[in-house]
């Protein structure tokens, strides 16, 4: 919260909200409010709409005169939850929230129209990220998919996809500003360009990223769907030094009858070929995922085979999500897991994450990486290892250093050069 201007953005969920809420600090200040927290919500699971309640209620409780808006995907789903609460002045949806003109308070109080609607993506050009070394930048937004656990679809609408000179126009403004390194965000990005006129793809948008602004360092997608790498992707994967060596699978489960009770469209064999295959011409590549612990009828034996292809993949960086029941989908009409259970299976599987990630450490002792310097003195290698330093850096600097040492959460790191 700026001294100037008592306006504040809480973000919660993904990289796409993060994105979205910097377009929100913007119309914020077109609108010119004060005295105003945004609430930017997730609805992947239940927590993180109670967790989101939980944050409204304590911000109206500290601050009686600030007025409430709320947005994001839970309001797009259940706008008259939040319009019920008496903390809330206004709700809007998630289209509504990227355009200023929403946000007057004397105008309708429940403002969520259909995101179903929306054929486009709208462009922001966004000069500044609080707090971040790394520039997001939406390249995407929906999905077309109707995985059987999620409501995210219903909440962002069809896959829709930003043209490739915009996006190219977008990160020759972020490098001029001094970002070093950018992520690509969206809700599908692999899925990119199917609706755009000559239907290019993710790979051929990356390369002319890459050719037309040869100053962009380092890019990162924020996450991939192994069902939708066609081998135009991944060679740019496996060969180009600029696009960095971390992938984050959409994964959910190990087991294949579950991946199909899911509708997910990979099985367990395909994902264990591609982080190998990878791994086999990118040795310094490591991987992350987002796995589901204990989905409708996953019985002892289906649990094991997701906990085990998390060795067999060779997976590093692990997001693991209890099992959440989503009104509306057709999961929650399957037979469910009792809730100790799922627990139970959640933590296993963030052990064997732990246990994942140290070996990881362990095998980089004392190798010599690039880091770009966040604040706090923390850090980021190319494959993602969080690392401390001994001081604090430039913000979004790139900076050689030796890996030293490691703990329970990241690596120690000497700068040989500044």
């Amino acid at each position: 919260m700026t001294q100037d201007r008592l306006t504040e953005v809480v973000t919660f969920g993904c990289r796409l909200n993060i994105f979205e809420s910097e377009v929100i600090k913007k119309n914020l200040q077109l609108a010119n409010l004060d005295n105003v927290i945004v609430f930017n919500t997730c609805t992947v699971t239940k927590e993180a709409e109670k967790q989101a309640r939980q944050a409204i209620r304590k911000a109206k409780k500290n601050n009686p005169a600030v007025k409430i808006i709320v947005t994001g995907c839970a309001v797009q789903n259940n706008p008259q939850a939040f319009a019920n609460m008496i903390e809330v002045d206004k709700v809007i949806g998630n289209q509504e929230k990227l355009s200023h003109i929403y946000y007057q308070l004397d105008d309708d109080r429940v403002v969520v129209d259909d995101i179903m609607q929306i054929k486009e993506t709208a462009n922001h050009l966004i000069s500044h990220f609080d707090g971040k070394a790394r520039a997001f930048l939406q390249i995407q937004n929906g999905c077309n998919h109707r995985c059987t656990f999620c409501i995210i679809p219903f909440a962002r609408g069809n896959s829709r996809s930003v043209p490739i000179g915009v996006i190219v126009e977008q990160i020759r403004h972020l490098v001029e500003l001094g970002y070093n390194e950018v992520v690509f965000t969206g809700v599908d990005i692999t899925a990119y360009g199917a609706d755009l006129p000559g239907c290019p793809t993710l790979a051929q948008m990356i390369k002319r990223v890459f050719n037309l602004v040869p100053e962009l360092l380092r890019l990162r997608l924020s996450s991939i769907d192994v069902a939708e790498i066609d081998d135009e992707l991944f060679e740019i994967m496996a060969h180009s030094s600029r696009l960095m060596p971390h992938f984050h699978i959409s994964l959910q489960a190990g087991d294949d009858m579950i991946l199909k009770r899911m509708k997910r469209r990979h099985n367990r064999h395909q994902v264990i070929e591609f982080c190998h295959k990878l791994r086999a011409v990118r040795n310094n590549v490591s991987f992350g995922a987002d796995i589901i612990a204990g989905f409708p009828t996953e019985t002892d034996e289906m649990f094991e085979n997701t906990k085990k292809l998390i060795i067999d993949a060779d997976l590093q960086y692990l997001h693991i999500f209890p099992y959440s029941v989503r009104d509306g989908t057709p999961a929650a009409r399957m037979p469910q897991v009792p809730v100790d259970i799922i627990k139970t299976r959640a933590a296993i599987l963030r052990d064997s994450g732990e246990q994942q990630l140290h070996k990881f450490f362990q095998k980089h002792m004392h190798q010599h990486v690039e880091l770009l310097c966040e604040n706090k003195q923390m850090a980021h290698t190319e494959n993602f290892i969080p690392v401390r330093l001994d001081r604090n850096y430039g913000a979004g600097m790139i900076v050689a250093a030796q890996l030293t040492g490691f703990n329970e959460t990241h690596m120690i790191a000497r700068v040989i050069n500044e």
